[in-house]
Formats: C-alpha cells, sequence, structure tokens
C-alpha cells in the first residue's frame, strides 16, 4: 500500500449504523477521529436519525435515507464550517445515530403500597405493577440532556429514571382517582392512558416520550385479599344447608368406596352407622323456626261490685271464692261447714255466720 492510499483509507466514505444490541439508544460513529471525505455515503435506517456535531454544537439531522454528504446536504455544517463556494476537501464532524424505535418491556413496580380511600373498605394500601415503553421523541434534546459524550448511551442509564417518574405518577392518580378498588380493573386502560400522557410531558424535557404505557394489576394486602376469598366462598356456597346435606352425602359416599381405609369391619360399621345417622339427619326437612302462637294469659275477672266471696272448707279442701248464693247451693254444704271471707279472723261454722244462715239449705227428708 503507497502513501496515496494510507491517506484514503484515513478518509470515511461510509457512515451507518446497524444496531444488534437492541438496548442503546444513542450510538457514536466510532471513526470520529477520522475526516468524512467530500461525497462519502451516509445510510440512516428507518427507526434511527443521524446527528452531525461540530466541535460540541449539534449541526444537521437526518432522517431515515440514503445522502451523498456534499454542501447541499450539510446546510448547517458548512454555515459553522464557512465553506461558501463548496469544498472538495475531506472535514471533521462527530456523527451520532440515535434510535427513534421503541424500547419495550419496561418493567415498573410500587415498592412501597399507595394509601388510598375506598367508599367501601375505608383506607386501603394497594400495589400496582406493570409495564412501559419509551422512544427518543426529540434526538437534539437527548443529547444535550442526558447523552453528552457518552458514546453508547444504553437504556439501563435512563430506565431508573424513567421508573421512578413512573411510579410516582401512578402512586398519585390511585390515590385521587376516586374510583373503588374493586372497580379498579374496569378502569386500568383509562388510567394507563391518561398516565401516558402526563408521563409523556415530564419527559419531553430530556427529549423522551412515553408511548405505550400499561398497568397489569392492583393488588390490596393479602389479609384483605384473604377476606375477600372467604365472602366469595359464602356467595358461591348460597343455601348454606343444602351445602351441609351435600357435604353429608359425599361422606358416605367417599367412605363407601374406600372400605379398606377402615380398621376392621366393626369400625366400618360403626362409622357408617354414624355417617348414616348424620345423612338421615341432614336430609330431613328444614324445620322453619316459626313462634308458636302464645296463648292469652287467664285473667279472672274481678268481682261484681257488692258481691262478698267466701271460701268454704269441704272434704278437707278449700273450695272458692264462692257467693252467698253459691255457698248455699254447693253440694256437701251443711251447717256445720267451715266457711271464711275477707276480714274474718278464723274459720267459722256456716250456721253461726248470720249473713249465710238463711242460706243454708233445710235438712233432707
Amino acid at each position: 500500500m503507497g502513501l496515496l492510499d494510507s491517506l484514503r483509507s484515513e478518509f470515511i466514505d461510509i457512515v451507518e449504523w446497524t444496531d444488534d444490541t437492541r438496548d442503546t439508544i444513542v450510538w457514536r460513529f466510532p471513526r470520529h477521529d477520522n475526516e468524512i471525505k467530500n461525497g462519502a455515503k451516509l445510510v440512516v435506517r428507518e427507526g434511527q436519525v443521524a446527528v452531525f456535531v461540530n466541535e460540541g454544537t449539534i449541526a444537521d439531522v437526518f432522517s431515515p435515507g440514503s445522502y451523498d454528504l456534499v454542501t447541499k446536504n450539510l446546510p448547517v455544517l458548512s454555515t459553522l464550517k464557512g465553506w461558501k463556494y463548496g469544498f472538495d476537501s475531506p472535514f471533521k464532524a462527530e456523527v451520532y445515530f440515535v434510535a427513534t424505535r421503541q424500547f419495550t418491556d419496561q418493567k415498573w413496580g410500587t415498592q412501597n403500597p399507595a394509601m388510598m380511600r375506598d367508599p367501601e373498605f375505608g383506607m386501603v394500601r394497594v400495589r400496582a405493577f406493570g409495564t412501559y415503553s419509551f422512544k427518543a421523541d426529540d434526538p437534539a434534546v437527548l443529547l444535550r440532556e442526558l447523552v453528552g459524550t457518552d458514546p453508547a448511551f444504553k437504556t439501563d442509564e435512563v430506565d431508573e429514571f424513567i421508573r421512578q417518574s413512573v411510579v410516582s405518577r401512578v402512586v398519585s392518580a390511585l390515590a385521587t382517582s376516586g374510583v373503588a378498588v374493586l372497580d379498579l380493573a374496569a378502569h386500568q386502560n383509562e388510567i394507563a392512558d391518561k398516565l401516558a400522557t402526563v408521563i409523556s410531558e415530564d419527559l419531553k424535557h430530556l427529549g423522551l416520550q412515553l408511548p405505550r404505557f400499561v398497568i397489569e394489576n392492583v393488588s390490596l394486602p393479602p389479609e384483605v385479599e384473604a377476606m375477600m376469598d372467604k365472602r366469595t366462598e359464602m356467595g358461591v356456597l348460597g343455601n348454606l344447608d343444602q351445602y351441609a346435606k351435600f357435604q353429608a352425602a359425599s361422606a358416605i359416599t367417599d367412605a363407601a368406596q374406600n372400605p379398606g381405609g377402615m380398621a376392621g369391619a366393626g369400625v366400618g360399621i360403626g362409622i357408617g352407622a354414624t355417617l348414616g345417622a348424620q345423612l338421615a339427619q341432614a336430609l330431613q326437612p328444614t324445620a322453619v323456626n316459626v313462634p308458636a302462637p302464645s296463648s292469652p294469659p287467664v285473667i279472672a275477672p274481678p268481682p261484681l261490685p257488692g258481691s262478698t266471696q267466701w271460701y268454704a272448707g269441704i272434704a278437707g279442701q278449700q273450695i272458692g271464692p264462692l257467693s252467698p248464693g253459691e255457698v248455699a247451693t254447693r253440694a256437701g254444704v251443711t251447717a256445720d261447714t267451715l266457711v271464711w271471707k275477707a276480714g274474718m279472723a278464723a274459720w267459722t261454722r256456716l250456721g253461726d255466720v248470720p249473713e249465710l244462715k238463711g242460706t243454708t239449705p233445710p235438712p233432707l227428708p
């Protein structure tokens, strides 16, 4: 190789980037110290833009396509270089390729639970997680604000910052959504679309955009979920009495299909009898606990005004209260029958009570 060929090898004639890393956002053309010859070929593929930087100043930006690097294709760089009449000599410039495609499957999640007010459960703690994708929105701003002179700017250098922005916005959105916890699943897409717009505005000053944001799940603490599962089980069971009957029938069926599992025939018979009794009891129509009609209490009417209540001792038993007429007509009453009424100090013979003398029946013939 002669001296002329050696000098020609120092000049760059094809400028391109074939990305095979899948995580590189910005890549600087590695031969930046060499000069780019006039008429060199610039190849910008779909999902890329090429940014020319001259002495730290962003000059020209090329969208996807193939370009011959001549003065008319480099208006800003030509102005900076002062080439008023075109140029035939090589020139120096740094070329950065910026990936404009989406970087997908970026994970996010709330490390600490978000507090929110729920109309049914009151104050609850919720966690959320999901995915998002981001892309370069303004390559010039991205180079100025984040990349600088980094020869290979990758996703892991910015995803943590984006993730923090995402989580802070998610926590705020959940706390102020006003949506019940049980209804969050129905509104996840709506909330996610609003968050994507808000977060894109937050990242705009860095030259980034969030085109897609997904909330995969919003979960409650395990103890709250366990209580909700119990509540769901009760709703599924429905009639607990019918469920008890079904359980009893299933137990007898299992016992009949596994006789060897019982310790001896006697034990088997005892268990079978017990299960049979339980089944018979379970299959009986369920009695409805209807309170029995209560009988009205027996209340004795008060005595008529002016009437005197008497008590008589007949055959060793106290009979009464009786009116004077009932005393006279009572069977077994004679003049020797002991009588008493309120106000008397002791029982007295009927024949010695003036009030009842006239009521004493005459002796039988």
